[in-house]
C-alpha cells in the first residue's frame, strides 16, 4: 500500500511538471498561464531540468540588430567606382562626369532600398524615410528645371517660376522707315567687310589687326549697348554696319538684323519651325553669312534663306534637307553658308551625290552637289591644297576636299562617327589638314597630294590626344596650333603634333586670332586676352562681358567686339594701341 502510494505521488509530480512545461513553451492555450507568479517560469525551469532526458526550453530571441553592413559596401563600390571613371574608363571631362553623376543615382537608389527592405529598422522609420525621399523628389521636380548644361555635360538648373522674356514670344518691332537707314556702305572701325559670315572674312578666325591694348586694367573695354536676346547659338555676321544672328521666338526661328553699334532691331525675318532639346538647348545655331546686300542663314531644321541685306525681305528659300533627301541630325542642323563665287554652299548630308550642295546666289536654282557622307556639325572652308582651289568639309565618318567649281569629291579621309564632328577644319601649310573633335578623340593632321595620275591621296601626318577640340575652332599662328583642349588652352606644334605648353582652363568657348593676340571668350562669359607664344602661356588681360554659359562665337569688326549667348548680347569697344 506505501509503494502505490509513493508511485501515485511520482506520477502526480511528473503530470504537474508536464504541465508547467506546456505551459512555458505554449502560453498561448492556457489563458490562466498569464496569471502565474512571476518566478513560476524560474521553478519550471528548474523542474524540467532534474527531469531524466528532458530538453532545456528554448532562450528568448535576441532584439533585431540594425545590418549597416550592406550601406559600408555599397560606400566602398561608388568610391571605386567613380575612382574608375575619372582615371581608367574615360579620357575626357564629359564621360567622367556623366558616369559619376550614373554611379552616384545608382549608389542613392541602392542606400533607399537597403533602407526599406534590408536594414531592420522599424517600419515607421522605414516609412518615413520612403515618403521623405519621394516628397524631395516630387519637389525638385515641381521647383527646378534643367536649363541645358555646361560643355561638360552639367546640368544647370534655375527655378520654374523664374521667368525669361527672351524665351516668351515676343511681338514684331516696329520697322523704322527707310529714311532712317543707312544709304550706302559703311565701315567699322576702318574694316570695310567687318566679320561678315563665320570665323570672319577668311573663316579661319584669324584678322590682321587692329593691333589691341594689352593691359585693360587702366583703359577697360568700354559698353556700346547691351540688351536681351532670343534663345539660339548663332553667331553675329558683322558688314556694312550691320549685325545679323538667328534667333529662336516661341514657334518661329528668326532672322535678326541689329544696327550694329546701336543694337536696334533693324528686320526680322520669320520661319515657323523649332529645334529645342534638353542637352543641346533651343534654337538654331548656325550664323549667318552676309555677301554684298544679301544675307544667307540656315535653320536648325534646315531652311536655307536668302534675304536683303537692308530689308530683310525674302529673296528665295530652300528646304535644303527635304530637296536633298537628307534628314536633320541630332543635334540640329549647324552649318554656316559658304560663298564660292556666285553659289552658296552648305552641308547637308544628302544621298545620291548630295553631301554637300551649291545654289545660285541670287535666284536659289541648284547648281551642283557631291560626296556622299552624312552630314557633320562641321561647317565648310575655301581653300587651296596641291594647286588646286577645293572645299573642305569634315563630314559625319570623313574629311573631304570637293572642286570649288563642280562639287566633284576629290579626297576622302576616314573619321569614325562615333561622337559629333564640330569644328571647322583647319588649312595649314604644305598641303596639309587639321581636324579635332572632344570626347577623348583628339587631332589629326594629314597630306593631302595629287600625284601625276591625277588620283588624290590624303595620309595620316600626326595624331595626338593633346587637342581635344569639342566644339572650339582652332588657330593656326607662326607654326603652332592654339585651341581648348577639352576646356583648357593648349600650344601644339602644327608640323609634328608635339604639346608645348597646357595652360589655364577656360572651359568650352571660342576664339579669334587678331594681329599678334588670341582673344578668347571663356564659356563663363569673360573674356580674356592671351599672347600665343609657344614658349609659355601668356595670359595678359581680361573682363567679365556676361554672367552665364556662352558658347556662341564671337565677331570683331574693327575694336568693336560682338557677343551673345542664349540670354543676352552686347557689343564692347576694345582699347588699342596708340
Amino acid at each position: 500500500m506505501g509503494n502505490q502510494t509513493q508511485e501515485s505521488r511520482r506520477r502526480a509530480i511528473f503530470s504537474s511538471k508536464m504541465l508547467r512545461l506546456n505551459i512555458c513553451l505554449h502560453p498561448g492555450r492556457f489563458p490562466f498561464a498569464n496569471h502565474a507568479p512571476v518566478d513560476s517560469h524560474l521553478a519550471v525551469n528548474d523542474d524540467i531540468a532534474s527531469v531524466p532526458g528532458a530538453a532545456s526550453p528554448p532562450s528568448a530571441p535576441p532584439p533585431n540588430r540594425i545590418r549597416w553592413w550592406p550601406t559600408l559596401v555599397i560606400v566602398v563600390a561608388t568610391l571605386l567606382g567613380v575612382l574608375w571613371a575619372c582615371f581608367v574608363e574615360d579620357t575626357h571631362r564629359q564621360g567622367r562626369n556623366l558616369h559619376t553623376v550614373c554611379i552616384c543615382l545608382a549608389a542613392l537608389l541602392l542606400l533607399l532600398l537597403w533602407c526599406v527592405c534590408g536594414s531592420r529598422l522599424r517600419w515607421r522609420i522605414r516609412l518615413i524615410v520612403l515618403a521623405a525621399v519621394i516628397a524631395t523628389v516630387a519637389a525638385a521636380a515641381f521647383a527646378v528645371k534643367i536649363r541645358g548644361v555646361t560643355g561638360d555635360l552639367v546640368p544647370i538648373l534655375e527655378w520654374r517660376w523664374q521667368e525669361d522674356e527672351s524665351r516668351q514670344p515676343q511681338p514684331e518691332k516696329a520697322v523704322p522707315p527707310i529714311s532712317a537707314w543707312p544709304t550706302q556702305q559703311h565701315t567699322i572701325g576702318g574694316v570695310p567687310d567687318g566679320y561678315p559670315q563665320f570665323l570672319g572674312p577668311n573663316r579661319n578666325a584669324t584678322l590682321p589687326g587692329p593691333a589691341l591694348a594689352r593691359d585693360w586694367t587702366a583703359q577697360p573695354p568700354q559698353q556700346v549697348w547691351r540688351q536681351p536676346i532670343r534663345p539660339g547659338w548663332s553667331g553675329f555676321a558683322v558688314a556694312q554696319g550691320f549685325a545679323v544672328t538667328q534667333e529662336q521666338n516661341g514657334a518661329e526661328e528668326m532672322v535678326t538684323c541689329y544696327e550694329a553699334l546701336a543694337g536696334r532691331v533693324i528686320w526680322s525675318h520669320a520661319n515657323p519651325a523649332r529645334y529645342c532639346t534638353t542637352l543641346a538647348g533651343e534654337g538654331p545655331r548656325a550664323t549667318p553669312t552676309i555677301a554684298g546686300n544679301r544675307v544667307y542663314a540656315v535653320g536648325a531644321t534646315g531652311i536655307l534663306n536668302c534675304l536683303d541685306l537692308r530689308t530683310g525681305a525674302l529673296m528665295w528659300s530652300k528646304n535644303v534637307v527635304r530637296e536633298n533627301g537628307s534628314r536633320v541630325p541630332v543635334w540640329g542642323l549647324s552649318v554656316s553658308p559658304l560663298i564660292v563665287d556666285n553659289t552658296v554652299v552648305v552641308s547637308v548630308g544628302g544621298g545620291a551625290g548630295r553631301s554637300l550642295v551649291a545654289y545660285d546666289r541670287e535666284t536659289g536654282r541648284f547648281v551642283w552637289g557631291g560626296g556622299h557622307d552624312a552630314t557633320g556639325y562641321s561647317s565648310p572652308v575655301i581653300c587651296e591644297l596641291a594647286g588646286v582651289r577645293q572645299i573642305v568639309m569634315f563630314n559625319a565618318s570623313s574629311v573631304a576636299g570637293h572642286d570649288a567649281s563642280s562639287g566633284k569629291l576629290l579626297w576622302e579621309y576616314p573619321w569614325p562617327d562615333s561622337h559629333p564632328h564640330v569644328a571647322a577644319p583647319v588649312i595649314l601649310p604644305d598641303d596639309r589638314v587639321l581636324v579635332s573633335i572632344g570626347y577623348g578623340v583628339g587631332s589629326q593632321a594629314f597630306q593631302v597630294r595629287r600625284p601625276a595620275d591625277n588620283q588624290w591621296t590624303a595620309s595620316r601626318a600626326w595624331k595626338s590626344l593633346r587637342l581635344k577640340a569639342k566644339f572650339t575652332n582652332v588657330v593656326c599662328h607662326e607654326g603652332y596650333l592654339y585651341g581648348l583642349d577639352d576646356g583648357t588652352m593648349v600650344c601644339l606644334d602644327a608640323a609634328t603634333g608635339e604639346q608645348k605648353w597646357k595652360g589655364a582652363r577656360y572651359g568650352h568657348g571660342q576664339e579669334i586670332l587678331v594681329g599678334k593676340l588670341l582673344l578668347v571668350t571663356a564659356e563663363n562669359g569673360d573674356v580674356v586676352l592671351l599672347e600665343p607664344v609657344p614658349q609659355e602661356p601668356r595670359e595678359l588681360t581680361r573682363f567679365a562681358a556676361f554672367k552665364t554659359k556662352t558658347w556662341n562665337p564671337p565677331a570683331l569688326a574693327g575694336e568693336f567686339l560682338f557677343l551673345r549667348n542664349d540670354l543676352e548680347a552686347a557689343c564692347f569697344r576694345l582699347p588699342v594701341e596708340e
